[in-house]
This record gives C-alpha cells, sequence and structure tokens, in this order.
C-alpha cells in the first residue's frame, strides 16, 4: 500500500494525533463534500482551506448518505477518499458515517471550517446556519472559497461519464480482501450444488428478415423472411444456465401439449437437465417471436396462455419442491401460469427449511410481485419489478431499492441496474457498517443483445452465494456471466470456462491499473 493512504484515519484517531481545541501546535481547516469526481474547482477549495492552517482535514460523504443525483456517488468512498489523500496538500481524510458532517465538527473542532462561495448566502441554507453555531459554539471560525472557479462534479459526469468499472471492481475486492483466486474456488465448487428450478418455459423464435418496401395504401411495411433460430427462455434458460455453470439441475414447469413442448424436452435432454416438467393440453407452450431487421425488433407476437394452473398440476409441481432436500430452489416467475396470487403460498411452503432460496419475479409484460418472495436468500428484480412491487414511482433508485431490501426481509438483494450494472444490498456487518450496499458497473460496454442478462446472472450469483456465503463474489460472478450473455446474439447457456476466462481477462487487466 503506499505511503498517502494512512491519510485516511477516523475522527478519534485525528483527536489522538492533533489534541482536542485550542490546540497549541497546528491550525486545522476542514472540509466536508462528497468529491465524487476531484475537478480543478476542488483543487482551488482545498488549496485555499490548507492556505489557512497549517494542516487540512477533508471529510467526505460515506456513500449511503449520497442523495444528490441517481446512482451517485459514481465514485465508491474508498476511491474517494484515496483520491483526496493522494493530493500532497491533504493532510487527513476523513470517511464521515453520519448524514452531515455536524457530529464530526463537534467532535474535532477544527480552527476554521471552509465551505464553497456558492454557500456563502446563508439564509438560503439551513445547514450552513447549523455547522456556523456549531463553530460557534466553541471559537472556531467560518470561511467561504473566494468564488472565482465554480465547477460541478455532477455536470462533469453526465456530460462525459470516465469508465471506472475496473477500477471500482478492484476498490471493492481489495476493501473485501477478495482475490480472484478465491472467486476461481468458488467456481470450482459448482458441481456440488444440487438445484431445482421451478418457473414458466419461454421459447424465444428469433425471426430474421430484410425490408422490402411499405404498402402506399396504408402503413404497413412489407418484409421478406430469411431464417429463424429458437432458443428455451424464461425459467428454462436459467435451468441451462445453472447446468453449463456445471450443477446438477433439476427443472419443474407446465407445458402444452403440442410441438413446442417436444423441442423443450429435447433442449432438456441435450443439455442433460432432470426433467420434471408436467404436461396441460389447455394452454399451449409459450413461445415469444421476434421479428427483426438489421437487428431492428419490428414486432412481438406471443403464442400464450396466462391463466393459473390448475390445483393438480399444483399439487404435483409442490410435491416436486417437498421432494428437494438439500441445495438450491429457485422460483423463476414470468405470470404465465405457475406463479399466481393462489399458488404462491403453496409453492412457498413446500420449501425445505434447510434449502437455499432464491425468488426473481419478471414483469416484461405481466404483474408479477417480487414481494411474493419474502425471507428468501436471495430476490434479483430490476427498477420496473420494484417499483411495481412498491407502488413507487418517485423515489430515487438507491433509496428504492433500500426500501424493497428491507421490506421483502431478504438477506440479499441484487438491483438490477441494466447497462449501469448491479446495485447489491446485504446485512449490515457491524451497526456503522457503510458497505453493507455496494454497486458493481456493468464489466462490458459494448452490448449486442441484452436479453437473458438476468438470467445468466440469477444462475450465477446463485451458486455463488450458495457455494461462498459471500454477496460480493456473487455480485462478481452474477456481473460477469451477464457481460458474457450481452454479447451473444440469442438465448444460449453461458458455460463455466467461458465465466473462468473472463476472471483471468479482468485479472490481468487489474493488474495493469
Amino acid at each position: 500500500m503506499k505511503n498517502y493512504l494512512s491519510k485516511i484515519i477516523t475522527p478519534q484517531q485525528l483527536i489522538k494525533i492533533e489534541g482536542k481545541f485550542p490546540r497549541q501546535k497546528n491550525k486545522l481547516s476542514m472540509c466536508h463534500g462528497v468529491f465524487d469526481l476531484v475537478h480543478p474547482g476542488h483543487i482551488r477549495h482545498l488549496s485555499y482551506a490548507k492556505s489557512m492552517s497549517d494542516k487540512l482535514i477533508v471529510s467526505i460523504t460515506s456513500d449511503i448518505h449520497v442523495t444528490k443525483a441517481e446512482l451517485r456517488p459514481y465514485v465508491p468512498e474508498k476511491l474517494r477518499a484515496e483520491n483526496l489523500a493522494a493530493l500532497e496538500f491533504v493532510d487527513y481524510v476523513v470517511i464521515d458515517v453520519n448524514e452531515t458532517p455536524n457530529i464530526n465538527l463537534k467532535k474535532i473542532q477544527p480552527d476554521f471550517f471552509v465551505k464553497g462561495y456558492e454557500y456563502s448566502n446563508v439564509n438560503k441554507n439551513n445547514k450552513t446556519k447549523e455547522e456556523m453555531k456549531i463553530l460557534r459554539s466553541y471559537g472556531g471560525k467560518f470561511l467561504f472559497t473566494p468564488g472565482d472557479y465554480v465547477l460541478s462534479s455532477s455536470k462533469i459526469i453526465d456530460s462525459n461519464k470516465p469508465d471506472l468499472s475496473l477500477t471500482k471492481l478492484k476498490s471493492l475486492m481489495e476493501g473485501e480482501k477478495i482475490g480472484f483466486e478465491e472467486v476461481l474456488k468458488t467456481v470450482d465448487k459448482f458441481n456440488k450444488c444440487d438445484v431445482l428450478v421451478v418457473g414458466d418455459t419461454i421459447i424465444d423464435t428469433y425471426v430474421e428478415t430484410s425490408i422490402i418496401g411499405n404498402n402506399a395504401k396504408t402503413p404497413t411495411f412489407s418484409t421478406k423472411y430469411i431464417n429463424e433460430k429458437r432458443y428455451i427462455g424464461g425459467a428454462a434458460i436459467v435451468a441451462c444456465h445453472l447446468k453449463a455453470a456445471g450443477a446438477k439441475v433439476k427443472f419443474c414447469s407446465v407445458l402444452g401439449d403440442d410441438h413446442d413442448a417436444s423441442y423443450v424436452k429435447k433442449q432438456l435432454k441435450k443439455y442433460k437437465i432432470t426433467d420434471l416438467t408436467f404436461k396441460d393440453s389447455s394452454r399451449p407452450t409459450t413461445d415469444k417471436r421476434y421479428y427483426i431487421s438489421d437487428n431492428y425488433r419490428l414486432l412481438k407476437v406471443d403464442k400464450v396462455e396466462n391463466f393459473p394452473i390448475d390445483k393438480k398440476i399444483l399439487k404435483k409441481i409442490t410435491d416436486v419442491i417437498k421432494k428437494h432436500k438439500e441445495g438450491i430452489v429457485i422460483f423463476s416467475d414470468f405470470r404465465h401460469g405457475i406463479f399466481s396470487k393462489e399458488s404462491i403460498s403453496d409453492l412457498k411452503k413446500s420449501i425445505q427449511k434447510n434449502v437455499f432460496k432464491v425468488g426473481d419475479s419478471q414483469v416484461a409484460s405481466r404483474w408479477g410481485n417480487i414481494l411474493e418472495f419474502d425471507n428468501f436468500d436471495l430476490i434479483t428484480p430490476n427498477e420496473r419489478e420494484t417499483r411495481f412491487a412498491l407502488g413507487d414511482q418517485d423515489t430515487g433508485i438507491r433509496p428504492l431499492a433500500s426500501k424493497l431490501y428491507e421490506k421483502a426481509k431478504c438477506k440479499t438483494l441484487i438491483f438490477k441496474l441494466g447497462s449501469n450494472g448491479i446495485l447489491t444490498l446485504r446485512r449490515k456487518i457491524q451497526k456503522n457498517d457503510t458497505r453493507f450496499f455496494f454497486v458493481i458497473d456493468a464489466l462490458e460496454k459494448n452490448a449486442i443483445d441484452p436479453v437473458g442478462c438476468g438470467d445468466a446472472l440469477i444462475a450465477y450469483a446463485s451458486l455463488s452465494l450458495y457455494t461462498s456465503k459471500n454477496p460480493v463474489i456473487a455480485s462478481i460472478l452474477g456481473s460477469i456471466s451477464a457481460s458474457i450473455m450481452v454479447r451473444i446474439n440469442g438465448n444460449s447457456p453461458i458455460n463455466k470456462k467461458s465465466v473462468i476466462d473472463k476472471i483471468h481477462t479482468i485479472s490481468m487487466e487489474l493488474k495493469n491499473l
């Protein structure tokens, strides 16, 4: 570790080094802020603060209390602290675990508290008034930086966001004391996992066409058929990802009495997945056909019936779940009949006590509620699914995820952010743990087909969390599998070798940072 990192200390350590106010030796200036990206405006502000004293303390808001914009801070607290500590004129960096700097101001009692010129209209800022009151209480002075140069981290990030995905991943792994050896050992344990997947089967059919023209009299375009490819999707592809990762997999679903059902069963046999599907002649096997031209999706046509399964089939499924006495159960809910308001209670009660429970409820075109999978070990919703479950259209992403996490009473929540990556929430390890949530940016920026990334993620994250008991490792491997999936056109299972190769590639890239 570099020497400058020793500048990052706690308020208690700082007081022990510098003593209490009034100090006989050094005058201390203190600045506080997010410092998401350190820019020239920050440098001028901090250098001015240092010029007023012997030593400069920079206090930063911890990640959990940053609420100024969506998905902020962009740079996690550990990296922000390191960036500031690297500045020669900064003497100490404190990560403030409190919502405001007031508690640390009372503890540290700096000689000067320095804020930017934009806060100088005190009558408009109650927080500044409160800070001034604290300074006056012990004899400190409140200063404002001259307003000759003002920049905004938010504007810089929004206009030209730097790619820090690998840097942030490295910082997270170092902070958690996790190496790639541990990640690879987790992958090696997948073959010991026994998994039962219960959910709706979907066939995804991609019909490739080329545009011929449009009708002169009506707004109808004409396309020429080229070819088509079929993939098993929904809960079935989750089972295939798990098998490709090396796990022992059983798949329980409901199929129609049709040619499509035969196709699904052949695919299950091909991938050596134990077939525990049931036939329901009253419904077709769900088929979703995408008509595509030049990689643009022109139209989607679904062959589907969404009415709930009857009680006889439900009883057969619950019996299958009861017989699964160890390992993992994954409920993959697309609301095409298996999961309904009436069935979910029976399905949940059927899970044996010691089995690891994972839930995913997708609401792309149907209404599913992830909160129905309460008290699970892992759930993996996206923003739309979360807003639907909470009936909340307005709350920011991070507080929204936290709200769902508490209400769902799950152990780990991986919140899918699409092209922005994932946000993981886990139980606090200790009282002032500020890293009970963390973000992993998307590890692949050049997406070809994002469909199916969530299926790959839930498969690899479930296996990883079950074997390692570590949400960070689970999030890393889930993100890696999604980064491979997004480069594939169509829903194909991600095998273990591809993931291992990607781990080695990322490991080499991190060594060069």
